[in-house]
């Protein structure tokens, strides 16, 4: 046996977020042995700095917001104020407890696990603090990183990973960038009681959105008093002792205490060897075919890395594939329009498939509906307004579901099986929905798609 044996393995992974761990645990799965190797903790950006701990925020948020509106209904509530201290303490607590859950499972799974930071050597090597360890296939995975558009980041310039560790809710916040992170963290202060300004530079919020979403969550922000400005640039970022001051290229000033800067996030590839070891890299991007292959025989790609939507369950869907293509199991490729896409703030936004525009361009004619939360029970019960959206393919499948509400991301899952199995409105307008929930506002949209409406006008 080679002296290197104890260090070469069936696949070597780069990173253990949710791509890289994902990869991990099914491939062992399959008998495969696998090294993993990561700079932090397993789990990466979703479980510590992303998803877990924004949305954990988001529902102190909502509890704060439903403490200011108990009186609405009765129910004799009241908001006083926020104890970050406390917020921090209990979604630390949620990321622990995960983070020993994955840990373990990971651990049982005889998953070597590699501390510290990989360079890619060659397309069968990675080298971690001078030690070599070489697989058969490498998997990259290393995930993304905040885009910060060259504003320098420090006191009260931050990114959302600065904004998650807030010991104190700031008084005033400017955001700029009105996509998912800086509406789900306008949310946030605003329930928590800070004055919040939005800057995109886009026409619209969510500008990635079928605009019936972007519209209803603007109307449903101007009620919230969340403030917002779009199709306008910011040119400069000052700050002080006392605060900041942001200018637009209109010339208007807006004084500060924060400043959080939310204009997406940009692939984490630079320095990691790639390009020396001959895998193509565009604009930090890792292009892959549709079997997530790298130009380089051997290496993948997976997750934020590969250019398409940043979620991390598309990581963790590119994850699976790749142990199960290199287990030789010939998986479905992941296709981008099917994985489902939520924004977290409130109202939610939860949509899967082409929007309206992109279904024209790809099929053509297309036909669409759209049911109004107002004649849904649940959603009156909850007291918010919204809108089911559904697009299909003129006189063919759905091709896109759209939703605007309070708690409609949890609707999410029928709509994805509706556009993954290519449904036709008349198959899933026979499925009956529990009575009264908000999952009855797909069911009488898939009604009024097939053409016998009933809470709704023809």
């Amino acid at each position: 046996m080679p002296d290197d044996a104890p260090h070469s393995f069936d696949i070597v992974i780069l990173g253990a977020g949710s791509g890289g761990y994902a990869c991990a645990l099914r491939a062992v799965q399959l008998g495969k042995t696998v090294a993993m190797i990561e700079k932090a903790k397993v789990g990466g950006t979703c479980l510590h700095e992303g998803c877990i701990p924004t949305k954990a925020l988001l529902h102190a948020a909502e509890v704060a917001q439903t403490a200011r509106e108990g009186d609405s209904i009765g129910v004799h509530t009241s908001f006083d104020g926020v104890d970050m201290t406390k917020v921090n303490a209990y979604k630390q607590g949620v990321i622990d407890r995960l983070y020993k859950g994955l840990t373990g499972l990971v651990k049982s799974g005889g998953i070597t696990v590699i501390e510290g930071e990989g360079r890619l050597v060659d397309a069968k090597t990675v080298e971690v603090d001078g030690q070599r360890y070489t697989g058969t296939n490498v998997v990259l995975a290393t995930g993304s990183e905040p885009r910060t558009l060259g504003i320098e980041i420090g006191g009260r310039v931050m990114t959302s990973d600065q904004a998650l560790h807030l010991d104190e809710v700031p008084k005033r916040a400017v955001i700029i960038g009105g996509s998912v992170i800086g509406v789900e963290f306008a949310s946030v202060w605003n329930s928590f009681g800070a004055e919040v300004t939005i800057i995109e530079a886009l026409p619209t919020l969510v500008p990635l959105e079928d605009p019936i979403l972007s519209k209803g969550l603007e109307r449903a922000f101007r009620k919230r008093k969340i403030a917002f400005k779009t199709g306008v640039k910011f040119t400069g970022v000052e700050q002080s002792d006392d605060g900041a001051v942001v200018t637009l290229e209109n010339g208007d000033t807006i004084e500060t205490d924060v400043v959080l800067v939310a204009v997406g996030r940009g692939p984490r590839s630079a320095g990691l060897g790639f390009e020396e070891a001959g895998v193509n890299v565009e604009r930090g991007w890792v292009p892959t075919d549709e079997r997530l292959r790298t130009n380089v025989d051997g290496v993948y790609a997976v997750g934020d890395l590969v250019p398409g939507l940043q979620l991390a369950h598309r990581g963790f869907a590119h994850g699976i594939f790749v142990a199960e293509e290199i287990a030789g199991l010939n998986p479905r490729p992941v296709i981008d329009s099917n994985i489902p896409r939520v924004t977290y703030c409130e109202p939610e936004l939860a949509s899967v498939g082409l929007t309206e525009a992109q279904a024209k361009e790809k099929h053509g004619e297309v036909e669409t509906v759209e049911y109004n939360l107002g004649g849904n029970g649940k959603s009156q019960i909850l007291q918010t307004a919204g809108v089911v959206k559904v697009v299909r393919e003129k006189d063919g499948p759905i091709v896109g579901v759209h939703m605007l509400g309070a708690r409609m991301g949890e609707q999410i899952g029928e709509a994805t099986l509706w556009v993954g199995w290519e449904a036709y409105p008349d198959d899933v307008a026979e499925f009956i929905h529990a009575h009264p929930t908000q999952n009855e506002s797909l069911g009488e949209a898939a009604l009024a798609l097939a053409g016998k409406p009933l809470h709704s006008h023809a």
